[in-house]
């Protein structure tokens, strides 16, 4: 289980990827919350989707930028630019998932994750 220390850091982190996402026009933007989920491996997933490999690419630095510039923090691992059609930031406690459409139909993170609180965010 998570701290409330985790979690509030891990919400912070998530409002910066968020903005970061939706500056590049990242569509079908969800914030997994898995703090309720037992053995959950980390507090949340970040989840988006993008048009094209370049859009995922533009995606992910964006997000990725964004958390550098306003948290000083980098990915602990970072995946998935060399096609593009699934991109992770992995920041510990929270997972970023910048799919393709076609690959997040198909590996279904947010029907994978149902029982989480799924908060949908608004396309801008």
């Amino acid at each position: 289980m998570s701290t409330k220390k985790e979690v509030k850091t891990a919400q912070i982190l998530s409002d910066v990827v968020i903005k970061g996402l939706q500056e590049v026009k990242g569509m079908n933007i969800v914030n997994v919350d898995l703090t309720s989920i037992e053995n959950a491996i980390c507090t949340n997933f970040i989840i988006c989707t993008g048009t094209s490999s370049t859009h995922v690419s533009s995606l992910a630095n964006s997000a990725e930028k964004e958390v550098r510039t306003n948290l000083a923090e980098k990915p602990w691992k970072r995946e998935g630019f060399g096609n593009s059609e699934w991109v992770i930031l992995d920041y510990v406690n929270t997972v970023v998932h910048v799919f393709q459409e076609d690959a997040r139909n198909f590996y279904n993170l947010d029907g994978l994750w149902a029982d989480a609180k799924i908060t949908k965010i608004k396309d801008l």
